[in-house]
């Protein structure tokens, strides 16, 4: 992580009360994002859950029991808004949630999963709740019962869905990301946002971005993007970098690189949000390491799956 000091000189940085809160979690954050990144089907969604998790979690601390676990709190919380994520989203939860809830299981529970990542994978497939469960157990190590009370069920009901979750990755074929739709406006805007960017362009910039546009740099600020001094980061950032344009699990986005010692590769990812061909919303991954990490797959310029060993 760099130094968050290089953030100082901007208004709207979080408070520090919430940065220690962060640091005193920080061993948990990779875990909570690739539980909800899973949950949420996407890498980049997975971290703006659990941003919006950790702050609920922040504003609830003088509620919390100090004699319990702080672990699965805060993946109850994390769970609690995955659920409202896909509600949104259109995904069905009511029902199976009342599914999970009957003590009826089946005779004979299928034997767990293979751990792994290609299992992390194939839950998306799952519908809520059978995606939670199998991910809880066969992935986090979860015990039923601390399963039962992070879903709001009992026992019998997640041996429930665990059948059936199991069952239905059993017989599925293996699934591979779908490619995002391509979009030639949007791509075409992301080429002049990164050439302009890598040339320090800044005012050449702020004609791709809306007047009213809001930045996000997770852990680090959030509001108005001329509120921030976001692009003098950047500038005074004090190793080789670069811009490029990309996709991460499909979606097309912006890959900050590093130039490492012998080749350039991807360190960090940014999201656009577009609307009517001007950037609305920056949401800057830099600080947040394992979101890159977690990525089923990085294309850049063509190249699937880039490592530190790989040139560009």
């Amino acid at each position: 992580m760099m130094d968050l000091d290089q953030y100082d000189d901007v208004s709207g940085p979080f408070e520090e009360r919430y940065k220690a809160f962060l640091e005193t979690i920080s061993t948990l954050r990779p875990s909570l994002h690739r539980y909800c990144a899973r949950m949420t089907g996407s890498v980049m969604d997975g971290e703006d859950v659990v941003q919006e998790a950790l702050f609920e979690a922040y504003r609830k601390l003088d509620k919390f029991d100090d004699s319990r676990p702080l672990k699965p709190w805060l993946f109850r919380i994390a769970h609690n808004r995955c659920i409202d994520f896909l509600r949104k989203r259109g995904v069905q939860v009511e029902a199976e949630t009342a599914a999970a809830s009957s003590e009826l299981v089946e005779p004979t529970e299928p034997p767990a999963l293979g751990v792994g990542r290609a299992l992390e994978y194939l839950v998306i497939s799952l519908p809520p709740m059978e995606r939670a469960c199998v991910l809880l157990k066969d992935v986090f190590d979860y015990s039923l019962q601390e399963i039962a009370e992070l879903v709001d069920s009992t026992v019998g009901g997640v041996k429930a869905v665990l059948h059936r979750g199991r069952s239905k990755i059993k017989d599925s074929p293996i699934a591979t990301k779908s490619q995002a739709l391509e979009n030639p406006e949007l791509v075409q805007l992301m080429d002049l946002y990164v050439a302009r960017f890598n040339r320090h362009d800044w005012d050449g910039l702020r004609e791709l971005i809306s007047a009213d546009a809001r930045l996000k740099v997770a852990d680090i600020f959030a509001g108005r993007l001329d509120d921030s001094g976001y692009f003098g980061v950047y500038q005074r950032w004090p190793f080789p970098w670069k811009m490029a344009v990309g996709q991460v699990d499909g979606e097309p986005t912006v890959i900050m690189l590093r130039r490492g010692v012998d080749a350039w590769a991807p360190h960090s990812i940014v999201r656009l949000d577009v609307v009517n061909q001007k950037v609305q919303r920056i949401t800057d991954y830099f600080h947040c390491p394992w979101v890159l990490e977690a990525a089923i797959s990085t294309n850049l310029n063509g190249i699937v799956n880039l490592t530190r060993d790989e040139t560009e």
